[in-house]
């Protein structure tokens, strides 16, 4: 059953994180963050009946989700987008802190000249509509939010995605014997030597997501769940942003030696990658979009099965000033 966003769930968030702008950031709980560090977002605002916007300020700099070329990582707008959907899904909908929010669908198409560094953090808005609404009595299930993002008032990107959200005693059933958090680290397989970083665009390789095999243009995910930011928290499988993140190595693993930023992904979450059974990464460029922009298909396979398919649009890094 669809329903529209409702007056009074809306009003739930005045109280705990509608904040002035950048004056704090919301608490890390309603993220699923657990360093205050990583938290990006910075409020929420009710602006219809059905729709919101999100806030965030992207730092100059960031351990992981760092600058290329004077460039923000455009992987940061996803993460920020992640953030959003656990924000709304808990404030507005109601979904108790245990429910996991689960992605289904992501589209994104980020303007690349409005990923510049400036001389001050970016300030990010998210202008967000939420769409077929899915309930199970008055239990959140799943809903689509179409994204219009800005950037310091300026147009930054569009994004969809559509999630599904479970209750713990679903999840549980739905994962088996692989539900507990606590088994994730201590049953994941030994990590892999990873490719050299600067194949995928990385400094250092502890942040190398890809290790080498004998065929071309395949690699094995490398899921160290010690890492702080792509397992800021335990997980009984390979969190999203780490298959993003494996797509975007992959994709400038087979892209020209040249400085180029993901300006562009279509993703699809089949199901889950477990961590204690070997996942294979393989990338096949394939024919340039309409503004002639490389595109990379991108698939995650484990025992033959495509869990996560995802094509990557790269651009060459031309960052213009406002």
């Amino acid at each position: 059953m669809t329903m529209p966003l409702r007056r009074e769930s809306l009003a739930v968030v005045d109280r705990p994180v509608a904040h002035g702008p950048f004056t704090t950031t919301v608490p890390r709980e309603y993220v699923h963050r657990a360093a205050l560090a990583e938290v990006f977002l910075t409020g929420i605002h009710p602006t219809g009946l059905d729709s919101l916007t999100v806030t965030a300020q992207w730092p100059r700099a960031h351990t992981f989700y760092g600058p290329t070329a004077g460039v923000h990582d455009p992987l940061m707008f996803i993460e920020s987008l992640r953030q959003a959907v656990n924000l709304i899904t808990h404030t507005v909908y109601a979904a108790p802190m245990d429910h996991h929010q689960i992605w289904r669908h992501l589209s994104v198409d980020l303007d690349r000249d409005a990923l510049f560094v400036g001389d001050t953090p970016a300030s990010i808005e998210l202008d967000i509509r939420c769409a077929d609404v899915e309930r199970r009595g008055s239990a959140l299930r799943g809903m689509r939010m179409e994204v219009t993002g800005r950037r310091d008032g300026h147009y930054l990107g569009s994004a969809v995605s559509s999630v599904t959200s479970l209750p713990r005693t679903v999840y549980r059933r739905l994962r088996g014997p692989h539900a507990e958090v606590w088994k994730g680290a201590t049953k994941a397989l030994p990590l892999p030597p990873p490719v050299p970083p600067a194949l995928v665009g990385r400094s250092r390789p502890e942040d190398v997501v890809l290790a080498p095999t004998r065929v071309r243009d395949r690699w094995q995910l490398r899921a160290d769940t010690s890492h702080p930011i792509l397992f800021d928290h335990p997980q009984d499988h390979a969190p999203g942003m780490l298959l993003l993140e494996a797509a975007r190595q992959a994709a400038l693993a087979v892209s020209p030696p040249v400085p180029v930023v993901p300006v562009g992904t279509e993703a699809v979450f089949h199901r889950y990658v477990e961590l204690d059974d070997d996942c294979w990464i393989e990338a096949v460029p394939i024919a340039p979009d309409a503004r002639g922009d490389s595109r990379t298909r991108v698939v995650a396979l484990q025992r033959d099965a495509c869990l996560f398919e995802c094509t990557v649009t790269t651009a060459p890094v031309t960052p213009l000033p406002f």
